[in-house]
């Protein structure tokens, strides 16, 4: 597991293909299957824009797992990061691997000075369950918040934790 501070080459191609593999099995990451390549190859082109702190988790080589910690620029909000976009390849979930994410980024969060981390995630994902064990309170949740791939619409429920 690392931190990248470029996505070129084979890491954007690497988690392009997590990013579809993992919204193909259906997790809510702000897509809808099916995802194209070259669309999940955008995104990540975007992702790194001086705030954000991305980690990798590979496995013989390939990308299994990210997590992205968000820095808030704010004047009012610099005690504060977002957490986003924790995806862990199905393959290679039940492993720890999310969890690893998870303490990398709280680590980095204080380490620059941040209180306060928030993240969504769909309700009734497994997910919310290594939030709560991670020590996440829950905040409240906003209805159909995101739509799914069967074209209904789910909850989102927020989370914080004061590190």
């Amino acid at each position: 597991m690392e931190a990248i501070r470029s996505v070129e080459g084979g890491d954007r191609g690497g988690l392009a293909r997590l990013l579809v593999d993992v919204v193909a099995d259906g997790a809510s990451v702000g897509f809808l299957p099916p995802l194209s390549a070259a669309e999940a190859e955008r995104y990540w082109a975007g992702v790194l824009d001086g705030s954000t702190v991305l980690w990798v988790a590979r496995q013989g080589g390939d990308v299994v797992g990210t997590v992205q910690l968000q820095l808030c620029g704010r004047a009012n909000g610099a005690h504060r990061a977002e957490i986003a976009k924790l995806m862990v390849h199905p393959r290679a979930q039940r492993q720890g691997l999310g969890r690893r994410l998870m303490e990398a980024a709280e680590e980095r969060a204080r380490s620059e000075g941040r209180s306060l981390l928030v993240l969504d995630t769909r309700a009734g994902d497994p997910s919310n369950r290594l939030y709560r064990a991670l020590g996440y309170t829950e905040a409240g949740s906003i209805p159909q918040y995101a739509r799914s791939a069967d074209g209904s619409f789910d909850a989102t429920v927020i989370y914080y934790k004061l590190l």
